[in-house]
């Protein structure tokens, strides 16, 4: 059963020259198992240094816990970074094949792997394409399969659709929320946008500006799939502002 806990976790960083900077402040907040939670707060208030600490690429203070669901092996976690970050000198399929190998995957088992993710993210017929031949929601799209083609018990993402157009983030959410569907992993996904965090999330925590700190946790317990214009998204957009524009809301989680 996977499943991410973070406890007061806080976060400074040293500037030379400068006074340090606080960026994270007794952040709580924890994804049960095959949850699906969204940490939503504004530019620039530490949430992909939250990420980066779940994922033991920053040092920090506090305490955090990833459970896997296998109890004899540390969890697996994917990471999908705000921009895809492939590798321009390798084709899609070749950009999948070298994260499998990576994680030991046999080779003869590389290739079918590679294709299947990329039929489900709608792209089998790009496998022998660069990246600079694919727009960038087709490059999202790849940075997704490349995630999950290692089956990883802890999905995070970064604000992963902040870069497309609206058009283009919403048929990404759609599809990712039907993969999701299938997969089952346990998601922790940074967002700034209201309406995306209550169209994908289980659970939502917002943070107010640095150093961040959690000012609201709500429950979005709407039925899947679900559609994004529906008035149950709207209403939960409603009560995520009412979080956003009161501030000094500092819920116990």
């Amino acid at each position: 059963m996977a499943s991410v806990t973070a406890n007061r976790l806080a976060k400074t960083y040293d500037r030379p020259g400068n006074s340090p900077l606080r960026v994270l402040q007794d952040v709580s907040f924890r994804a049960i198992d095959h949850e699906f939670i969204c940490i939503l707060g504004p530019s620039g208030c530490g949430k992909t240094t939250i990420l980066n600490s779940l994922a033991g690429l920053v040092e920090h203070d506090g305490e955090i816990q990833l459970l896997g669901n296998s109890a004899d092996a540390p969890p697996t976690i994917g990471y999908v970074f705000q921009t895809p970050r492939l590798l321009p000198w390798k084709t899609v399929g070749d950009n999948l094949e070298f994260v499998l190998r990576a994680w030991g995957v046999p080779e003869d088992k590389r290739t079918s792997i590679a294709e299947d993710w990329l039929k489900r993210v709608g792209l089998a017929d790009f496998a022998g394409a660069y990246p600079h031949e694919l727009s960038l929601g087709m490059q999202a799209r790849v940075g997704l399969a490349r995630a999950l083609a290692t089956n990883p018990d802890i999905l995070l993402m970064d604000e992963p659709f902040s870069h497309v157009d609206e058009i283009t983030a919403r048929r990404l959410r759609l599809q990712l929320q039907a993969i999701c569907a299938q997969t089952k992993q346990t998601v922790v996904f940074i967002t700034h946008n209201p309406r995306e965090a209550a169209f994908l999330a289980d659970r939502i925590y917002v943070l107010s500006q640095i150093p961040a700190r959690v000012t609201g946790e709500l429950q979005a317990n709407l039925p899947r799939p679900r559609i994004p214009e529906s008035p149950e998204i709207a209403d939960v957009v409603r009560q995520i502002y009412k979080m956003l524009e009161s501030p000094e809301i500092d819920k116990e989680i």
